[in-house]
């Protein structure tokens, strides 16, 4: 199984606490594909400073594939974080060099060479789907909570899983939400709910994903990624919607027993 992960990559900073790590949601989100046994490229560009040298070491320790990864002259991308207890709090973004970042032609046809293509919402990686989807390769897209960002409508053409999160539980606006999104072209339409769980919709109904408690909550950063992680590694290996729901869920649970975005196991 071969996933290349196409978007941004960026350094948490958590200044009043002294902490920091790199991230991004598909650093995030492909780390734990590693993990869990996918090879997974990474297609962005990172900055020619210190972070991006800390960046490029973090992923080739992880055992990811970054022959895409371009390094530009600049800074690297950093989100300024904090926490409120155990819950993240997301402060000012630098974009640094992903403000301009692009893909070309090399990108695309390296991505076209993998099983599956995740992709989300701050990557800006949108005008290549089009490219990636007409040779036939299952796009993944993760929306965040934005339900009503214009990429939700842009990218559907193009996306087979589309991943949302939604802090309402499973009310009947997500429903029709999920089942709209399958009737216009969607494969599997995925909300996540954080503790409340999840819910799917795909060609055969809805499906209610189950809870996992994790045993100690140190920081709910990543856990979105995480769930995608494992619902697409179990997916991509034939499994049907509920066992991906699962197996998303039991990734996410462990991630936030870390302090870090990928699941230590």
């Amino acid at each position: 199984m071969r996933i290349a992960e196409i978007g941004d990559n960026c350094i948490d900073v958590y200044e009043r606490i002294g902490k920091k790590y790199p991230t991004g949601n598909v650093v995030d989100t492909g780390v734990n594909l590693k993990k869990l046994g996918a090879d997974v490229s990474i297609i962005s560009t990172t900055g020619s400073d210190e972070y991006g040298k800390w960046m490029i070491e973090a992923l080739k320790k992880e055992g990811l594939d970054i022959s895409h990864l371009k390094v530009k002259e600049g800074n690297t991308a950093i989100t300024y974080m904090d926490m409120n207890g155990n819950d993240r709090v997301h402060g000012d973004y630098v974009e640094g060099v992903l403000e301009n970042i692009e893909f070309d032609d090399e990108d695309v046809r390296f991505a076209c060479e993998h099983d599956l293509v995740h992709t989300a919402l701050w990557g800006k990686a949108e005008k290549v789907l089009p490219k990636i989807a007409e040779k036939g390769v299952p796009i993944a897209f993760d929306y965040a909570d934005k339900l009503d960002h214009p990429l939700v409508e842009e990218t559907l053409p193009y996306v087979t899983y589309g991943f949302y999160s939604y802090h309402k539980g499973s009310d009947e606006f997500i429903k029709a939400f999920l089942k709209d999104k399958v009737d216009r072209g969607m494969k599997i339409a995925v909300a996540t709910f954080g503790e409340q769980g999840s819910l799917s919709y795909d060609e055969t109904g809805f499906h209610v994903g189950p809870i996992y408690l994790a045993r100690k909550v140190v920081n709910t950063v990543g856990a979105g990624d995480a769930y995608i992680a494992g619902f697409l590694y179990s997916i991509m290996n034939g499994d049907d919607v509920l066992k991906a729901m699962r197996t998303g869920a039991k990734i996410a649970s462990r991630v936030v027993e870390v302090f870090e975005p990928w699941d230590s196991k």
